[in-house]
């Protein structure tokens, strides 16, 4: 199996002047337009190299639930999973959403495609990769209520969901939401890339570490997805995110530990890089060897 990953999830864009005839917001989209085509070209070269080889692209998951039933709020989610998924809706359905032709002209965004793009676009994807590690929960006014800034997304927070030592919410019934909502946008198999704990590590006197939460939030995200599944969801597969405790993404920190081995290393520089197994070493190691949990 061939795995191409496309590492596109949002466009974003500022109200910096440009010296050129078009808007920022048009060279922004058309720069993202010939990403599009590249990736499109090469699931046809690849399908062509290696007629049984599987291609995916990859989003950051995460359903977009509506603060309130407010109409507004619910409007506001649907355009803030619609802005997460622009991408996978060309490369798994190989032309554009027809939603984004009215929000280029109320912008007035001006794009240049051709009609031998949107040939080369009806090279779709095989599935749908997407990591998770949080829901989000979209409001119109996000003013009104207390943000969630913990997110990579900024969102409001949501009162029934508790919450990582960083502020990410832990939602494993919003994994099978999620698997539920891609599965019947895209009706392509899905692969889950990315999914783990940010915590704070402690090493006890004993030498070990003793990270039951961590166990705990990937047992009941693993249990989502064998629910995900007897809903009727093709999950081709899971990777944890990490084996191995790294710099983290988000924060630039080393504390905001995901790894199932402890490296001896501060947010300063200063350790040894020694490893250590943590508890979930061994119980992620069990996962693995009888292909999921007992439930």
């Amino acid at each position: 199996m061939v795995i191409y990953k496309s590492y596109c999830s949002r466009v974003f864009s500022n109200s910096i002047s440009c010296c050129l005839i078009i808007s920022n917001e048009s060279m922004l989209y058309q720069a993202a337009h010939y990403m599009l085509v590249a990736s499109a070209k090469a699931v046809e070269s690849c399908h062509r190299i290696t007629p049984d080889a599987h291609i995916g692209c990859m989003i950051a998951g995460g359903s977009f639930y509506p603060y309130s039933c407010n109409p507004e709020d619910v409007w506001q989610s649907m355009i803030d999973e619609r802005t997460n998924t622009f991408f996978v809706d060309v490369q798994a359905k190989g032309k554009y959403p027809y939603y984004m032709e009215s929000l280029f002209k109320s912008k007035e965004i001006q794009i240049d495609i051709t009609d031998h793009d949107k040939e080369v676009l009806k090279q779709t994807v095989d599935f749908v990769a997407f990591s998770y590690y949080a829901s989000r929960t979209s409001i119109a006014d996000i003013t009104r209520v207390e943000k969630n800034e913990g997110n990579v997304i900024v969102s409001a927070k949501n009162p029934y969901l508790k919450m990582s030592d960083w502020g990410w919410v832990v939602d494993p019934l919003g994994l099978r939401i999620t698997m539920n909502q891609i599965y019947e946008r895209f009706e392509k198999p899905l692969f889950v890339v990315e999914n783990g704990l940010g915590a704070k590590d402690v090493i006890e006197a004993d030498g070990s570490i003793q990270d039951d939460y961590r166990i705990d939030y990937m047992q009941q995200h693993i249990q989502a997805m064998h629910d995900g599944i007897q809903d009727g969801v093709p999950l081709l597969g899971y990777i944890s995110w990490g084996i191995i405790d790294l710099v983290s993404a988000s924060t630039g920190e080393m504390s905001k530990r995901y790894g199932m081995i402890f490296v001896d290393k501060d947010d300063a520089g200063n350790g040894t890089l020694e490893r250590k197994k943590k508890k979930s070493f061994d119980w992620y190691k069990k996962v693995i060897h009888q292909n999921g949990i007992e439930m």
